[in-house]
């Protein structure tokens, strides 16, 4: 079996690498360019080297552009935060990889994602699990996979905690054992989303009013691009009390603060789904769910609301639910589904 992995230059896709070798597949590396990718590209062939596997570097910059960077700029025009891992998971990693690497001769794409794949004896149906390592699990940024996807992918360190993929790396000598992560947006490599979405999106930053809850004008802002549920620094208004955005209207140009308790919601609705337990479902369903990355998971009923969009309602209110954001619903270790925050119904 041919097994294509994708190659950062990170420790955590070259110990995957390393270890299907081991285990007998033939092996080669796929690294993607994207917009400023050539250092990743140089660690990861170095990798490829000492692992004397074959190595392919594939220029992905021009449909990264229009898949990923440019529906970024476009949510955040929306006032709305996207989460762009999880589109570039879905339609470049999992989708125009996977095309290309079928032209290489690959039968699977392999990664470096700490999540497991299991395939359900009942029907034959491929289910996403939660990676062993609590804190390294990553099925949150791949519930947008499809079940041929997911019968075409392996992620050999789902059940590995980090310290023992630190270990593998230091063990056999990979050039990447001690590679320092990246935590940023691989295209705004200084984390400085205002700065790129000015000079890249051409967004117009308009400055305007910023509002309590009443409607009472406390401020203004220079620009709603610089603003995200559930901030609290950088407001530039002074008050006895801290306050947070609790609100981004882009119709009015408004940004509308309160109090940490008025960032707190219980419902929502998520649109845009995908559901990898079952295809679809017309039933209520209690799950956990999380809102963000590195949001904990809360309990929480989801509702159809039609074909294409549930209610959530949280048994007890969380903080900072954001438009543009995923919503990912699980049981236990098993993600049932998710999708699009569309709007929070305070």
């Amino acid at each position: 079996m041919k097994i294509g992995v994708a190659m950062s230059g990170g420790v955590d896709s070259s110990v995957a690498a390393a270890l299907l070798k081991k285990e007998g597949y033939e092996v080669i590396g796929l690294t993607m360019l994207f917009t400023s990718s050539e250092e990743a590209a140089e660690a990861a062939g170095k990798v490829a080297r000492f692992l004397k596997i074959p190595h392919h570097v594939i220029d992905f910059r021009e449909i990264f552009e229009e898949r990923v960077v440019s529906d970024f700029c476009r949510q955040y025009g929306l006032g709305k935060t996207p989460n762009p891992c999880v589109s570039c998971n879905q339609f470049i990693k999992f989708g125009v990889l996977r095309e290309r690497a079928k032209e290489l001769g690959v039968d699977a794409i392999a990664t470096g994602h700490y999540a497991r794949i299991e395939k359900r004896m009942s029907d034959g149906r491929f289910l996403l699990k939660k990676g062993v390592d609590r804190k390294r699990d990553q099925s949150y940024f791949l519930y947008r996979l499809d079940q041929e996807q997911l019968g075409n992918v392996v992620f050999p360190l789902g059940a590995m905690t980090k310290y023992e993929v630190r270990k593998v790396a230091k063990d056999i000598g990979l050039p990447a054992a001690d590679r320092r992560e990246s935590r940023e947006i691989c295209f705004i490599t200084d984390n400085d989303y205002p700065r790129f979405l000015r000079e890249h999106c051409n967004l117009t930053v308009a400055p305007g009013l910023i509002t309590d809850k009443q409607g009472n004008v406390l401020g203004k802002h220079n620009g709603i691009i610089n603003y995200t549920i559930g901030q609290r620094k950088g407001l530039g208004i002074s008050s006895k009390e801290p306050l947070y955005v609790v609100d981004i209207n882009r119709q009015t140009n408004t940004v509308v603060v309160g109090s940490k308790q008025d960032t707190y919601a219980g419902e929502f609705i998520v649109s845009d789904l995908n559901w990898l337990a079952f295809d679809k479902t017309e039933d209520e369903m209690n799950v956990e769910v999380k809102i963000r990355y590195l949001h904990p998971e809360a309990k929480a009923v989801v509702t159809p609301v039609d074909s294409n969009r549930v209610g959530v309602k949280f048994a007890e209110p969380q903080m900072a639910i954001t438009p543009g954001q995923s919503a990912v619903f699980y049981n236990g270790d098993l993600v049932v589904g998710g999708g699009i925050i569309e709007q929070v119904l305070h």
